[in-house]
């Protein structure tokens, strides 16, 4: 469901982004990039020129006392954060869902997508990876998404994290952080691309017309994780990324030539 189809029928396009909440925190604001799901309230900001975060792209675990990534993107810049507590009359995933879904149509990049217990412990996000305790909630009931937006932001991430507290109290967290160098190429998870499959039944890659062995090797490993999946490729190179997934064990007879009209590389799932 889209941030904007929540909304009721027949609205003003301008009173679709909620207007500033007076029981917003003194000084806070929305992300340009953003809109604010309606009834929510910024109950927590911060800004800040020069800050240096680590995020997560895997479960994380504390070991021997040690926070544990499976695989991080760490990088250095501007950091804006801000949490919202949501409207009652909406679930946390209805709006971790909507404000995905509102970055995605702007084409931004999904790097790692975790739901409920695959995230990991819910007080480690509150407390290591957010600072933020009141984003501690049941472990069943939280989301993560990090993405990447795109040009001419390209250098800046994006991370949302929702939570559902035991007082059913719901939030969401946005962290914004403009790195202060080009950041270099950061791939997506199979597991990530895998689900992003499933949910939207497509992969686009429009920077991606020709085949490389990172994303052949990448996509590849996203198929290979369920093998009963069927998908058509579309671009003027499918038939080239057809065979350089075949040489990467994907079975011929899973992958059909679909539109090569298509800009860059797409992959649509055949239901």
């Amino acid at each position: 469901m889209g941030w904007f189809s929540l909304l009721a029928g027949g609205v003003a396009s301008a009173a679709m982004v909620a207007a500033v909440s007076a029981a917003d925190v003194a000084g806070s604001r929305d992300l340009e990039v953003l809109p604010r799901f309606p009834g929510s309230q910024i109950v927590s900001f911060n800004e800040a020129a020069e800050q240096e975060r680590i995020y997560p792209q895997g479960s994380i675990r504390r070991i021997s006392g040690r926070l544990r990534y499976e695989r991080e993107v760490a990088v250095q810049g501007q950091l804006t954060s801000l949490t919202y507590e949501l409207p009652r009359t909406h679930t946390a995933d209805d709006v971790f869902t909507a404000a995905r879904e509102a970055l995605q149509a702007q084409d931004a990049e999904l790097l790692y997508w975790c739901q409920a217990r695959e995230c990991g412990s819910s007080s480690l996000w509150a407390n290591a990876v957010f600072g933020n305790r009141i984003l501690y909630g049941s472990d069943d009931e939280q989301a993560y998404v990090l993405m990447r937006l795109a040009e001419p932001r390209h250098d800046s991430l994006l991370a949302l994290y929702s939570i559902t507290r035991g007082n059913k109290r719901a939030y969401l967290h946005v962290e914004l952080l403009a790195a202060d160098a080009p950041l270099a190429e950061v791939l997506p998870t199979p597991a990530t691309l895998l689900r992003q499959l499933k949910d939207g039944g497509e992969l686009r890659l429009p920077q991606q017309a020709e085949p490389s062995e990172a994303w052949v090797t990448l996509l590849a490993r996203c198929l290979n994780l369920d093998s009963t999946l069927r998908v058509s490729l579309s671009g003027a190179q499918a038939e080239a990324w057809r065979q350089a997934l075949v040489e990467q064990r994907v079975r011929a007879s899973r992958l059909e030539l679909g539109d090569a009209t298509v800009a860059g590389f797409r992959i649509n799932l055949l239901r």
